[in-house]
Parts: structure tokens; sequence; C-alpha cells
């Protein structure tokens, strides 16, 4: 680890709802949430009312009467992420991309050009603010985990610069869900044992967090909580995996529902990984229920896939395992499918019916070349005509109360 803060954290400050407000004047300073069944995103003004994403639209109407739904310009928000990671690349080559609004930057190398790096981020602060009009808060720190925690510590239209002298006592102060990796579920394991702050987590024996978190969860939050992030910035990295996922609300956990989801999604990340040439060997699928709790399961094949039939149906496979190891949940609020072990498989490799116990998921048998073909001409369908002009069946999610596949597109990394 560096012995200087020159880690940046930058994240644009509630950015879907202000893009909307720097779009439409209107909206200025009043409580607005982007989506309309499902709040995708909410303002400053909403999130002081409590209502926040994924929350059902109904809710966050009673938590505020005045808030005022916007269907979403996804189009804009691409156009001002990438329009703010640009400015952090006019300061260092070195920056990592994370998701469409926050990215990390590396400044040690360009303080003789651009001075310290407070004064960096400072001018990275005032230049997005100049050129988009948008507020970007950045915190500033020697490890990626705490220049992260320093950014939204600073939030909103704030700056935050950690120092090296004082970060411990800066971190143990801090609530433990602003942890890297500490979600609800989470947060409420270690509330159940007094544990609330970083600082508490960090005096934990490791056999408590080992049995709360399991050992592997356990030792991560424990170094993360001395600030012990060995982590580089890497530039250009490439995906070692395809997601997608599909916040639905509060459906019932049948088959009428996650059957048509997950082909949707697989879907969606099959044209992704043939457009790059690539397969992969393990599926994952991750189930959210109603109470946001959720469980995942993965299967890994002998053979790379990209076939959206076949995608789906092991994705089918691995949902109703989960649902059978969990007969009381009634209700489902999001499924997700990501596939791993990528492989460039620029060609189909044919293979011979060998009456292999896995040959429904091998994409060289005749069933899969067939899927193959379809899949292809599809693509080809796609790229002519537009996504909207051929599709693989009956799509089981509501459009006025599902996230919309362009606020997914904005998600899902480049391969």
């Amino acid at each position: 680890m560096a012995d200087a803060a020159t880690i940046l954290h930058a994240d644009l400050d509630a950015f879907y709802a202000s893009v909307e407000q720097l779009l439409d004047p209107s909206l200025r300073g009043k409580p607005i949430a982007v989506g309309g069944g499902i709040v995708l995103a909410a303002s400053y003004e909403a999130k002081a009312f409590g209502v926040h994403s994924p929350m059902p639209g109904w809710k966050a109407k009673e938590l505020c009467p005045e808030l005022i739904f916007v269907g979403g310009h996804f189009d804009q928000y691409s156009h001002f992420g990438d329009a703010a990671i640009k400015i952090l690349g006019d300061f260092t080559p070195l920056v990592e991309r994370i998701s469409i609004d926050e990215a990390f930057a590396d400044v040690a190398g360009t303080e003789h050009l651009f001075g310290p790096p407070a004064t960096i981020a400072a001018t990275i602060r005032r230049r997005v603010r100049d050129e988009l009009g948008l507020a970007i808060s950045v915190g500033v720190a020697r490890t990626k985990h705490l220049a992260k925690i320093g950014s939204q510590v600073a939030k909103p239209d704030g700056l935050v610069v950690v120092d090296p002298a004082h970060e411990i006592e800066f971190l143990h102060a801090l609530p433990v869900e602003l942890m890297w990796g500490v979600g609800p579920v989470t947060r409420e394991k270690l509330a159940g044992e007094g544990i609330s702050t970083i600082g508490q987590l960090a005096q934990t024996s490791s056999g408590l967090l080992a049995r709360l978190l399991g050992p592997a969860a356990g030792d991560k939050l424990a170094a993360l909580a001395w600030n012990r992030d060995a982590r580089h910035i890497v530039a250009d990295r490439r995906a070692h995996s395809a997601g997608a996922q599909s916040a639905l609300g509060r459906k019932p956990a049948v088959e009428a529902v996650f059957r048509p989801a997950l082909l949707h999604l697989a879907d969606r990340i099959g044209s992704r990984l043939r457009a790059k040439l690539l397969s992969g060997r393990t599926i994952t699928a991750r189930v959210r229920f109603a109470d946001l709790r959720a469980v995942t399961r993965s299967l890994t094949l002998p053979a790379p896939i990209s076939a959206t039939s076949t995608l789906a149906e092991v994705a089918e496979e691995l949902v109703r395992g989960a649902l059978a190891d969990h007969r009381d949940e009634r209700f489902i609020s999001l499924l997700a499918i990501s596939v791993g072990h990528l492989e460039r498989q620029p060609i189909l490799q044919l293979e011979l019916p060998l009456g292999l116990g896995d040959e429904k998921h091998r994409p060289g048998t005749r069933r899969g070349a067939a899927r193959w073909m379809a899949d292809k001409a599809v693509d080809k369908v796609r790229d002519r005509f537009g996504w909207d002009a051929i599709g693989y069946g009956p799509v089981a999610l509501d459009k006025a109360r599902s996230v919309p596949d362009a606020f997914r597109e904005l998600a899902e990394k480049e391969l």
C-alpha cells in the first residue's frame, strides 16, 4: 500500500435524478424519483423523506406525497457519465471505472503536473460542476476502500481527504454499512451482536466473524476495518463475467413469473456474449425475496455456453433449486443471472452424439448447434432492425412496474 493519500474515488451525487433536474429546471429543488412502479433513483429532496431504490412506487408516494415520478432519459445518463469519467482521465491515465457514475483514479504520478491530490480532487469537482452542471463527491485516501468511504462521507457535493496519520481514527468512528460488502443482511447480522461501527467490527474476534459471515467474508471485513487493502487501480480492466438483473417489485415465487423473466435476462446476457465471441462455463442465479434477503446458486458446466435458451434453462434449474430450499418464501423481488469463467469462442465445435448425461447443455450437440444458428439469426435481425424487432418468447416483466431495459443496460459492464 502507498504511504501517501493519492487514490481518488469520485461519485456523481444522486446521478440519475440530478440529470433529470438538470434537463428540466422546473424539477430542481423538488422531490423526484426516476421510475414508476419501482423507484430506480431518487433526488436528495426525496431521500429526505426516506425514498430510496428499489422501493415500490406506492410506498414512495406514501412517504412523500409530493414525489414526482419521471420516466428517465437513459441516453443522457450515458452521455453525462462518460463525460464525467473523461474529466478524471485528464489528470491521470490510471482510472478504473466501476459503474456509470463512479470511478477510482490514482494521481501519484501526476502531482508534479497538477498539484497535490486534494488540489486535483477540487479541480475535478469544479470542472464537473462548470462543464456538466452536476455535483460530484470525491474521497481521497491511501487505499481504494477508504477512498470510497471518504466519498460517501463527503456526500452530498463534498470532498473528504483522509490523512494517513489519522485514517484509523476516521474509519473506526463510522457505521459498518459504509464498508464495501456490508449490505442489509450483513448489517443485521452484525447488529445482532451489537456491532454497529467499523471500530467495533475491528475489535471483534475472528471466530465470531467467521460464525456470523463465513471465514472468507469475515477475514475480508476484518482486514478492511483496519484499512488493509492492497488492491491497485486497474485501468481498462476486462470483465471476468457478464450479468443482468431485474427488480420485480413484489411478485409471487411461481414459474409463471420467474421463467419468462429469466429468459429475458438470458437474452440480454447471451446477446452480449455472442457480440464479443465469448462463452462462459459457470452460471450463477440470484433470487432476492420480499424481505431483501437473497440466495445464490451456481453450476459449472463442462463446456462454455452462450446460447440464450441454454442459459435460461440452466438459470431456471438453479432458481427452482433455490426456491425448493426456501419453501416458506412466497414472494420474490429480484432475479439475476451472471456467467463466469469466460472464454473466447469464435467458432462452434460440433460434437458426436455420445449419450452423455450433460449433452442437453453442450453447445456442440445437434440441439446446441440448432440453438446457435437460431441465436445468430436473431442477432443479425436485431443488428439491422433493432432489439425489439424479434425475441425469444413472452416477457413476464410488467413494463409499467419493472426496471426498463435501458436502465439495466447502464449497469451491465462492457466485456
